[in-house]
């Protein structure tokens, strides 16, 4: 409880703090003042867990008008573009290699986004970034793993995309979904299963629907800055 008093009333959150925020101006009252180094302590291993963090000599960058959860994690070699939305507990880690999003595309609650190092074996040599697109929506607790995903794509809840899959513009990950290393996936349809099979062609509507879910979450996020 007196942790809980200390941080809400000396300290200020922002939206995304960096790593090397200033500790200061830090305000101890006289009560505090005889713990002042555990107080110290605690702040330092707060800001151990902040959102955005270096690793080697890369640092995250984020576009204008980004909303990044508190909770979320975001390490290393990764640019973010212009109005994307990091949820909570989501981490974006690309320490060995890098990690692309652009603009206007949302990753949600729990989602784990990562890469693939350059190895001595046929299905790692040169590794695998991650790449994703414009306008898309990557739904709760997905896991993308040095894939390629284009342009105004949804991939829907607890879905699986690995190493070297590219997921053309226009396409739906049904939810729960399984992509295998490797595969490419048609411009416009609608993939589902575990491992994914090619159901049909979204219709129009459907594809405008893509659309939608990404402006719903660009006027979601403005209204958490």
């Amino acid at each position: 409880m007196i942790f809980l008093n200390f941080f809400s009333q000396y300290i200020k959150f922002g939206s995304y703090p960096a790593l090397n925020t200033p500790l200061n101006p830090i305000k101890l009252s006289t009560k505090y003042h005889s713990r002042q180094d555990l107080f110290l302590q605690t702040v330092k291993c707060y800001y151990s867990f902040m959102a955005i963090r270096s690793y080697k000599d890369s640092t995250p960058v984020i576009g204008t008008n980004s909303y990044i959860d508190e909770t979320a994690v975001i390490i290393g070699d990764v640019q973010i573009g212009s109005d994307c939305s990091i949820w909570p507990l989501t981490v974006v880690r690309g320490d060995v290699n890098s990690i692309r999003i652009g603009n206007n595309t949302n990753i949600q609650d729990g989602s784990v986004l990562h890469v693939t190092h350059d190895g001595p074996y046929d299905y790692n040599q040169g590794g695998y970034t991650l790449m994703i697109g414009s306008n898309v929506t990557v739904g709760h607790n997905v896991i993308l793993h040095g894939c390629d995903i284009s342009n105004n794509c949804l991939i829907g809840m607890g879905s699986t995309i690995m190493d070297g899959v590219i997921i053309k513009s226009n396409t739906i990950i049904g939810a729960g979904s399984l992509v295998s290393p490797g595969k490419e996936l048609d411009e416009g349809c609608l993939y589902v299963g575990r491992p994914v099979k090619k159901v049909r062609q979204l219709n129009a509507k459907e594809i405008e629907s893509i659309q939608y879910s990404a402006n719903h979450y660009l006027k979601l996020k403005n209204t958490y800055l």
